[in-house]
């Protein structure tokens, strides 16, 4: 009896064992379940990406951190696709939205050396990169759904600018004009990225890492690369001969303007002094005419006489009435007291002579 009741005390412990085994399991496995549709319900969209959400083989909404007002336009037309901006978490529908994710930044695509022809019908070999961008990613799942079908679409795109762009211009300049070169790359990347508006992709930056010349070519192009470097130096000597020869004549021009100028008001401050002096000399006379008289004798004799000069005077001269004291015009033949004569180096009687 008592070992019957030991076993049914063992029972029913085992029964409750399992019971709570039982409850760990689905408790463990209800948790699993939230998990797996907890994450299923969820996304992070990370800077640099977009997103599609997809709903039944429908793309129902569109995931991006910003957006241009043409992106915004396009997706605008399409009333069942919502827009939403910003990065972070987002929420799905588990089990049955899909999210498809693409970069919204650049991407670097790097093609392969390509041959072309150009003007001057010489071949080179151009090894291009390209930047290109993601800008409306529905437009861009329409139309290739992944980018290795992109890049090849870009790529034949590409080659095909290459070929028009280089065939409108010689190799020599291609190699030596660096400016010519480089507008013609700006313009290869606008006119491809126009080629892929519709398909949600813009084409931001074209760059050429390589151009060889076959050796065949190497001579030739040297050639007309020198020439044109010569054509090019002697047009800008012959320009800086003209700019000199304008240069030249202008300040000619100038300097005889500026001369004549100054001559014209150097005869009018002349004139206007010569009128000044006349006017002064005037009122002086005007007021003692004998010492007026004087004056204009010695300085008459000051200009006469030299350093070394003989001078004879008649002693009826003005000059002998001032400087010898001689009376004019006195019968008597008195005079005032002058000095002695020094000599009179044979003259007459009636002259004097001065040495100075």
């Amino acid at each position: 009896m008592y070992k019957d009741d030991k076993d049914n005390e063992n029972v029913v412990y085992e029964i409750k064992q399992k019971k709570r085994s039982t409850k760990y399991i689905v408790l463990i496995v209800f948790a699993l379940i939230l998990i797996i549709v907890a994450s299923n319900s969820m996304f992070i969209l990370k800077e640099g990406e977009s997103a599609l959400v997809q709903r039944f083989g429908r793309i129902e909404a569109i995931y991006m951190r910003d957006a241009n007002a043409v992106v915004k336009e396009q997706i605008a037309e399409r009333s069942e696709v919502s827009l939403i901006l910003g990065t972070g978490l987002k929420f799905k529908i588990p089990f049955i939205d899909n999210v498809i994710k693409y970069p919204s930044k650049l991407i670097l695509y790097d093609s392969p050396p390509r041959e072309v022809l150009t003007l001057d019908r010489h071949r080179l070999y151009f090894d291009n990169t390209a930047q290109w961008r993601i800008d409306n990613p529905l437009l861009f799942y329409e139309a290739y759904n992944n980018i290795d079908g992109a890049k090849e679409r870009i790529d034949d795109v590409l080659y095909s600018e290459m070929r028009i762009s280089v065939g409108r211009l010689n190799s020599y300049v291609l190699i030596s004009d660096r400016e010519t070169s480089g507008q013609m790359l700006i313009d290869m990347a606008e006119a491809v990225s126009a080629n892929f508006v519709q398909q949600g992709i813009s084409v931001v930056d074209i760059r050429i890492k390589r151009t060889d010349l076959p050796s065949e070519t190497y001579a030739s192009i040297y050639n007309r690369m020198n020439t044109e470097r010569q054509r090019v130096a002697a047009e800008n000597r012959s320009e800086g001969e003209r700019d000199l020869l304008m240069i030249r004549s202008e300040t000619d021009r100038r300097v005889i303007s500026i001369t004549s100028q100054a001559e014209r008001e150097a005869q009018e401050i002349r004139g206007f002094g010569d009128s000044e002096a006349a006017r002064i000399y005037n009122e002086a006379y005007g007021r003692d005419p004998e010492f007026f008289e004087f004056y204009n004798l010695l300085d008459t004799y000051r200009q006469t006489m030299g350093t070394s000069s003989t001078l004879i005077v008649p002693l009826d001269s003005p000059f002998a009435k001032y400087l010898l004291g001689v009376e004019m015009g006195q019968g008597d033949g008195s005079t005032v007291p002058r000095p002695p004569v020094p000599h009179n180096n044979g003259a007459d009687d009636n002259d004097a002579t001065f040495e100075d």
